[in-house]
């Protein structure tokens, strides 16, 4: 049996204490998802799992709770999964392996983070940012101390990420109308995007080394659902099959690089060179990860991100990989035709890439 995404939709990404900031998980999500159902032609009572990422909450099955509060019936217990940047790109997949193994004739997978509801973390005591993604300190380094090191390793200095930056905005500012969006307390665009130059890119803040306040993407808030169906659900309306997905473990100290390796498998799965792609939605954490991507994977930057990236709206973690799929259902269905693919790192050395095509 195959599995194929008929709706797809998000909140607009809004940096950490920006306008979705007042907005709960639920208040986030469950708006998102009866929007994708009712694109979908679907009923609540239709939907046999919800399955969520989220990465930085509070716990206690998020999933489960997204599910009452959009009305869904009690029945769909809800699955909440966590593995950082790449779980909502992760629910996507599996909800299209429940699918298509007969499990389920309709679920809805993506992911949710509000940056500016994060509970404070404690370790022996005293308050943490990141939290530990392998058993071994030294290979489990700092995000931003990773990507500067990659960056050196591979002869990617701080001009072309910041090109890249300014490139990321240009695309998104380009853009007329976000009919993927649903607007939530007035907010039906990416707040973050703004008009950038070399020289406002100069004077960015140095994090460290040549990562700055421009070429890493911000903290965000936001919500990012698809709804995948069995192919009786799927007729006669605009959908895209689940040709392909792969998520892989790589080197803990060098996470950035680990996309290269799940997006061979993924095109390998589809059949598809990287030359056969229409569209690449890759994340951009920070530029030189998503730079180091594009190069290692073959991919045409022509073609990665046409609409901006990560850097044009912020990194609402548990979601960022579901924003990616969202964004790639929305111009594939548009453009009529030709696969894609969505591809994301994740800390601790993690790669998931997923191909979608008509």
């Amino acid at each position: 049996m195959r599995a194929f995404v008929t709706a797809a939709r998000r909140t607009a990404v809004a940096p950490r204490g920006g306008g979705l900031a007042a907005l709960g998980i639920e208040a986030l999500a469950a708006p998102v998802v009866l929007a994708l159902l009712a694109d979908a032609g679907l009923e609540p009572g239709q939907v046999g799992e919800l399955i969520c990422s989220e990465a930085i909450g509070l716990g206690g099955n998020p999933a489960r709770r997204i599910a009452l509060a959009a009305g869904l019936p009690e029945r769909v217990a809800g699955l909440s999964i966590d593995r950082q940047c790449a779980g909502g790109l992760d629910a996507i997949a599996l909800a299209a392996a429940l699918v298509a193994a007969g499990r389920a004739q309709v679920v809805v997978a993506g992911g949710v983070e509000s940056h500016s509801r994060r509970p404070q973390r404690l370790r022996d005591g005293v308050p943490y940012d990141q939290a530990p993604f392998t058993p071994w300190p030294e290979r489990d380094p700092d995000m931003a101390l990773a990507a500067d090191l990659l960056g050196r390793r591979l002869g990617i200095g701080r001009a072309e990420q910041d090109a890249w930056a300014v490139e990321s905005h240009l695309r998104a500012l380009a853009v007329r109308g976000w009919p993927e969006i649903v607007a939530l307390d007035g907010l039906g665009r990416d707040s973050f995007t703004r008009g950038l130059s070399p020289a406002t890119t100069a004077r960015a803040p140095v994090i460290t080394g040549t990562i700055t306040a421009a070429n890493a993407a911000v903290a965000a808030d936001a919500a990012a659902f698809a709804v995948v169906v069995a192919p009786p659900l799927a007729r006669g309306r605009p959908a895209l099959r689940v040709r392909a997905a792969a998520t892989l473990g790589g080197d803990p100290a060098e996470p950035g690089l680990a996309p290269v390796a799940a997006i061979s498998a993924a095109l390998g799965e589809a059949g598809l060179s990287a030359a056969e792609l229409v569209q690449a939605e890759v994340m951009e954490a920070y530029a030189v990860q998503a730079i180091a991507c594009v190069h290692g994977a073959g991919l045409d930057p022509a073609r990665v991100n046409p609409k901006g990236g990560g850097l044009a709206r912020g990194h609402p973690i548990g979601a960022s990989g579901a924003v990616l799929a969202v964004r790639l259902f929305h111009d594939l269905t548009g453009a009529g035709g030709g696969a894609g693919l969505a591809a994301i790192a994740a800390a601790g050395g993690i790669g998931s890439a997923l191909v979608l095509a008509p």
